[in-house]
């Protein structure tokens, strides 16, 4: 059986430039898209957050910014029926990431709050990154790798050809704007070899070497079955 590892942001809020909080967590299609399509292929998926704390549902990506009303409520419905994994994971530092052949970062504003600060995930990536098995990170999860260090003080992730949210894609957002960072801008500044799709808001996947990532929560069917092609290709 393929095991995968979900690591899901635990933040319930992104703290914008001017000290005021914008509610936050997970997005709810990057979340349950790919949870149904390895789920549908017989994968074991295991939950795993900062502190083991559960996640916290994103209300915005229920909402107009979700996408059409039929697909809102297929995700909905699929994320109550994994309710009870959500409300239970595990704790990311209990986790060894080894055992597992593909880690998983979905995306919200959640992963910009606390995994792009977090020694414990920014280790895993690391390690992950270096072992050459299948490593995935969606829209704002690439924000985990800024907690990535190599021994030499440098990012892991420096030369890897990788994409995100771009910043055109953020500032739709009104609150964006008092954003402390964008993720595009850090990714760069982090050595990655960035690119973006042509048209905003379309599915946009890259894949250099076992990293694999995706440009927006539009990307997150298009991430999980390239991920399911390739894993299943190889085992």
């Amino acid at each position: 059986m393929t095991d995968v590892l979900f690591v899901i942001s635990a933040a319930d809020r992104w703290t914008l430039n001017d000290g005021s909080v914008h509610p936050s967590g997970y997005w709810a299609e990057e979340v349950a898209v790919p949870h149904r399509i390895f789920s549908e292929a017989g994968w074991d998926i295991t939950i795993a957050t900062p502190g083991g704390k559960a996640p916290t549902l994103d209300q915005l990506s229920l909402g107009l910014a979700g996408g059409a009303p039929w697909k809102r409520r297929e995700v909905k419905r699929y994320l109550a029926g994994i309710e009870t994994a959500l409300a239970n994971p595990v704790a990311l530092d209990a986790v060894d990431a080894d055992e597992f052949d593909l880690v998983f970062y979905p995306g919200g504003h959640g992963p910009m709050e606390d995994l792009a600060h977090d020694s414990t995930s920014g280790g895993l990536l690391a390690s992950r990154l270096a072992s050459g098995k299948p490593l995935a990170l969606l829209c704002h999860a690439p924000a985990a790798i800024l907690a990535a260090t190599g021994s030499d003080g440098t990012s892991p992730f420096a030369g890897y050809r990788m994409t995100g949210l771009s910043n055109r894609e953020e500032l739709l957002n009104r609150f964006a704007k008092k954003a402390p960072w964008l993720l595009e801008d850090k990714l760069k500044e982090a050595g990655v070899v960035y690119s973006r799709g042509r048209i905003p808001l379309r599915p946009h996947v890259v894949v250099d070497r076992n990293l694999y990532t995706g440009q927006n929560p539009q990307s997150s069917e298009r991430l999980a079955r390239r991920l399911l092609v390739d894993i299943s290709a190889s085992s």
